[in-house]
């Protein structure tokens, strides 16, 4: 065992880090200040968006694009079972029924051909959107699931959570940025310090649509405005606020805002050094049989929140590698098989390709600050587990 175990992921602070949030410590502000409209108007600029809506995390988030979008009782969605728990739960929080679409088994991600199969099966009105999930990093060709989704009156949410400085390539050969919410509704960000951007607990929400922005604004802040081109009353003072709808506090600090602008300001280093990373566990591993590493088209630019391979003996190789100190990790168990959704009826066998993903899949260490001679150590353990 070593010393110090090798993560699976980890979040990287520095100084300059640091001098930020002190520096905000020190202001007039700790929440509710510039920093927050800062940090937005920065990371709407990084994704190539209109607008973007910081809140306190993810799930918040998705939380609010699935209220801005008037998910109700009754309404149906259509989510990827390969993704965290919130993905979905978003959807039920507003009253809402799932149905879960499975994966295709080269990118992990939503697989639009099944996608339609479903759609196509249920009459005209059955579900009001879909929520797609860039699951590891791997961005989806929006472009066709933005057609498939106006033939059929959808809305999409994108959950980028793991995908922020992707990109994908449209059919004019234009770089879209994910996030940039051209094709998708709406698109969540996370900053959870596993993730590229760290700010402790933390999200963002980015949109093309005004409407939506006004909408996320308002039920971000417990549905209270102060905007005098929202308000009803016309004749009161500089005090006055309306509450319009039943909101939410999701709201970010301006110390959390002012650590994620430092954190944005190396996004793009950050991502380099994670294709580095890959490329070296393609090559250290390419001769292995028994390993699957992950594919990725030549149009996209995969942002490896996590990278996953397959194997045959996935228990026993993540039992060995933790012994020595390599903490390698799972992700996901399937959604659709978690004890809350077999209640409506979900169960093995219904949804075969992510569930033959989830019996082989492992997540590798993968993070900026991860050293060579870490990468190296882990590539050798994998080769001496092979070789016994």
């Amino acid at each position: 065992m070593r010393e110090h175990p090798i993560p699976y992921g980890r979040q990287h602070i520095t100084d300059e880090d640091i001098a930020a949030v002190v520096e905000t410590l020190r202001s007039d502000y700790l929440t509710q200040g510039p920093k927050i409209k800062e940090f937005e108007d920065k990371f709407a600029a990084y994704v190539d968006a209109r607008y973007a809506v910081a809140v306190n995390n993810a799930t918040a988030g998705l939380h609010l694009a699935a209220t801005a979008l008037g998910v109700k009782p009754g309404r149906r969605v259509i989510v990827t079972p390969m993704t965290f728990a919130a993905s979905a739960n978003c959807i039920r929080y507003c009253g809402g029924e799932v149905t879960f679409c499975d994966i295709d088994p080269e990118t992990y991600l939503m697989d639009i051909r099944k996608l339609a199969e479903i759609l196509e099966a249920h009459p005209a009105g059955t579900f009001a959107g879909i929520v797609i999930v860039d699951f590891a990093g791997y961005p989806h060709n929006l472009e066709e699931f933005r057609k498939l989704a106006d033939r059929h009156g959808l809305w999409i949410i994108e959950d980028a959570c793991h995908a922020p400085g992707a990109w994908w390539t449209d059919s004019n050969g234009r770089r879209q940025r994910t996030g940039n919410s051209r094709f998708a509704d709406c698109t969540v960000f996370s900053f959870h310090p596993v993730k590229h951007i760290a700010t402790g607990e933390g999200g963002m929400v980015t949109t093309d649509s005004k409407e939506l922005y006004d909408r996320l604004m308002l039920y971000r802040t417990h549905g209270i405005t102060r905007d005098p081109a929202m308000l009803h009353a016309t004749d009161e003072g500089g005090w006055y606020y309306e509450m319009q709808e039943l909101g939410y506090n999701y709201r970010l600090t301006d110390i959390q805002a002012a650590l994620g602008i430092s954190q944005l300001s190396r996004a793009d280093a950050g991502i380099e050094r994670r294709q580095e990373i890959a490329r070296r566990y393609d090559e250290g591993l390419a001769d292995l049989p028994q390993v699957k590493t992950p594919a990725r088209a030549e149009d996209i630019l995969h942002a490896f929140h996590l990278y996953v391979i397959q194997v045959p003996d996935r228990r026993a190789l993540y039992d060995f590698l933790r012994k020595e100190g390599v903490l390698a990790q799972v992700h996901y168990a399937p959604l659709h098989l978690m004890p809350y959704y077999r209640r409506d009826g979900w169960k093995e066998g219904d949804l075969p390709v992510v569930e033959d993903y989830y019996r082989h899949c492992l997540s590798l260490p993968m993070y900026p600050t991860l050293t060579d001679e870490e990468q190296q150590y882990v590539i050798d353990k994998i080769h001496e587990f092979y070789a016994r």
